[in-house]
């Protein structure tokens, strides 16, 4: 039977690796269609850490022995990676809800048990290897069942303890995610990867109840299935991680006078600002440095606490001004494009407004809205 697993975990293991190495370079080529860059990075940080560090480790020491203190330092070693992959995976849930706000209580328990753990793995009986097998080191097991592990009370609490509390927490935050999501669909994967994340979890803590080695064994596989549908998100539908890390707040457009041809609300927020304001702040400003300075060195982005303001200037003497929590590389090539567009709209009121004498008739402009509506239709609430 565990001749079985023995394949199984080799096939397994190939296929995921597979899968992972090409989802990683996915996230490279094309890291700008997930919005913000830093959110890019620790999917990529994860995957590159569950797969290429924690399950090598792991299938290493459960079928290959070299001898009993080689083998115990690499389970550790798998433990802590394990431990550092479902804190990486709680801080891309943590930004999916609300980007680059990180909750002091619970990451504090977390960082907490890590170093309890850490702690505790510096025991010399904290973790105990068994070999029913007496053949010269190092070996292949064909049969995983022959090496096993053992936690003392100490570890296996403090494994424990943090594994419940990490499936407790993703919970609450699928929860928050999906009711906040603005378009519910596209979450709906991530609340079943969550549900059948908690699978591995239950299997290790079987695994460490009951020390038998078939729950580490489905403990790996039922990660692998996880970790599989983690990048079959990552590669089909990475909007996902955009619909919910930015936010657009306001689109003014400005005629170069500074007075606003059109402006367009996308949702309240507590963080939002008076785009009126600024707009008229960054374009006044942009036209007093205008009057000195080549138009290439014209301000496109300003930076407040919360929010990035970006501005996209244009020959016809408009600017248009995009005021969103985080700008990344869409919402450039959304501005570029939607400038071009409203320059063709527009482009005979356009022309006769040149002259900053002329009276400029606001209403001549109100069917941006549909514009807007379609170009920014991911951001819509």
């Amino acid at each position: 039977m565990y001749a079985v697993f023995f394949i199984l975990l080799e096939i397994g293991y190939f296929s995921i690796l597979c899968l992972c190495v090409f989802t990683l370079i996915q996230i490279i080529r094309f890291q700008q269609n997930y919005g913000v860059k830093f959110i890019a990075f620790l999917n990529f940080l994860t995957i590159f850490n569950v797969i290429l560090i924690y399950s090598s480790i792991y299938i290493s020491s459960i079928t290959i022995y070299f001898s009993d203190t080689i083998n115990i330092i690499m389970w550790k070693i798998s433990i802590v990676s394990g431990f550092v992959s479902l804190i990486l995976t709680s801080l891309i849930f943590t930004f999916l809800k609300e980007y680059k706000k990180i909750p002091d209580f619970p990451f504090l328990i977390f960082i907490a048990l890590l170093g309890f753990l850490i702690g505790a793995l510096f025991y010399p009986d904290s973790i105990q290897i068994e070999i029913s097998i007496s053949n010269t080191p190092p070996f292949f097991l064909l049969d995983p069942s022959h090496i096993n592990y053992s936690y003392n009370i100490i570890t296996g609490l403090i494994i424990s303890i943090f594994q419940g509390s990490i499936v407790f927490y993703y919970f609450i935050l699928s929860y928050m995610i999906y009711t906040k999501a603005r378009n519910k669909d596209i979450t709906k994967g991530l609340i079943y990867n969550t549900i059948i994340f908690t699978v591995p979890i239950i299997m290790y803590i079987l695994y460490l109840t009951l020390n038998l080695p078939i729950f580490r064994e489905l403990h790996i596989l039922s990660l692998w299935i996880t970790i599989s549908g983690l990048c079959v998100l990552l590669l089909k539908k990475p909007e996902m991680f955009l619909e919910l890390t930015n936010k657009i707040y306001y689109i003014n457009i400005y005629h170069k006078s500074g007075i606003l041809l059109y402006s367009y609300h996308f949702d309240k927020s507590q963080d939002e600002i008076d785009s009126a304001i600024w707009g008229n702040i960054l374009i006044g400003l942009n036209h007093i440095l205008s009057e000195f300075v080549d138009k290439h060195n014209q301000i496109d982005v300003l930076q407040t606490r919360n929010t990035d303001i970006i501005v996209n200037y244009d020959e016809f003497g408009f600017a248009v001004v995009l005021i969103t929590n985080k700008k990344n590389a869409i919402l450039n090539n959304l501005m570029k494009q939607f400038t071009l567009k409203f320059r063709n709209k527009y482009k005979n009121e356009l022309l006769e407004i040149q002259d900053l004498n002329k009276l400029i008739n606001v209403s001549e402009f109100t069917e941006t809205k549909e514009l807007i509506e379609k170009d920014f239709s991911l951001y819509l609430s």
